[in-house]
């Protein structure tokens, strides 16, 4: 149930390295999430493709239903806790699909999945002798945004790509959110160059707290990930940022100061759209 405004409570952002290997994922997930809970996170968000990250998309491990063993032992562990838990995303296998959905889920602290979003924007994009992705190649677009209001605040969700495409974002603000979770893989050429430019852009923007949890080190696709998992309040200030390497950062996330901004540069009350 969303509350008349948004809490004060410490939210925590996941930099992990994942690989192929699904359970030693998952375990170091949970770990890093306890780790978060411990520092008193009662929001937490972990990294794109945090449980599966390899080279062969037909690897039997890849992909899995939504929900399935990945979101079941993550709300297991959300209830566990007491804590709301992004799953970063995971490969959703599709009945007589070849190509894959890449799912971001949300658990509450009872454990009941309470958010499912499907990645809308899919990266395909080659920088010569840097970096060649073509997303598209194995994985199905989503079509759907979603907004989530929880007892903390409502949440809007997308995953590391879409951040470059701002319509999304001003539609989550647009349908009430006020905290917006990243989940990522960013690589280190384009994150070196747009990364905190994009995260900030996107809190101040639409006058919200972003929370932007990477992939970090040497991907299994040979690539550099940049990491540099922040959190970002309303003004575009980065009150955390995490360390190299696997790790968390955590920040408190104030509903007051959320309300401030609005107040005192009331944007979002004087969006116009252009005709078409």
């Amino acid at each position: 149930m969303r509350r008349r405004r948004m809490e004060r409570f410490v939210a925590a952002v996941v930099q992990m390295s994942s690989g192929g290997d699904r359970a030693a994922n998952v375990r170091r997930a949970g770990a890093l999430v306890r780790a978060a809970a411990e520092r008193g996170a009662r929001l937490v968000v972990l990294p794109e493709v945090f449980a599966w990250r390899g080279t062969d998309v037909n690897d039997p491990s890849a992909a899995e239903t939504v929900p399935g063993p990945t979101t079941a032992t993550m709300s297991a562990l959300a209830r566990d806790l007491g804590i709301f838990l992004c799953m970063g995303s995971i490969l959703e296998a599709v009945t007589g699909q070849a190509r894959r959905y890449n799912t971001s889920c949300v658990a509450d602290p009872s454990g009941a999945l309470v958010a499912t979003y499907r990645k809308m924007h899919l990266f395909d994009v080659e920088l010569p002798g840097r970096v060649a992705v073509r997303e598209s190649a194995t994985r199905l677009a989503g079509d759907a945004p979603v907004v989530v209001p929880t007892a903390l605040a409502t949440l809007g969700c997308s995953i590391c790509y879409d951040l470059r495409f701002p319509e999304l974002y001003r539609r989550l603000a647009r349908d009430g959110a006020e905290v917006l979770l990243v989940p990522s893989a960013f690589t280190r050429p384009t994150g070196a160059a747009h990364w905190d430019v994009l995260c900030r852009a996107r809190a101040i923007e639409n006058q919200c707290y972003l929370l932007a949890a990477n992939q970090t080190g040497r991907s299994p696709h040979g690539h550099d990930d940049h990491g540099n998992s922040m959190i970002v309040d309303p003004w575009g200030t980065v009150v955390a940022r995490a360390d190299d390497g696997e790790g968390i950062a955590t920040a408190e996330l104030d509903g007051a100061h959320l309300a401030r901004v609005r107040q005192e540069l009331p944007a979002l009350a004087h969006r116009r759209l252009p005709p078409a």
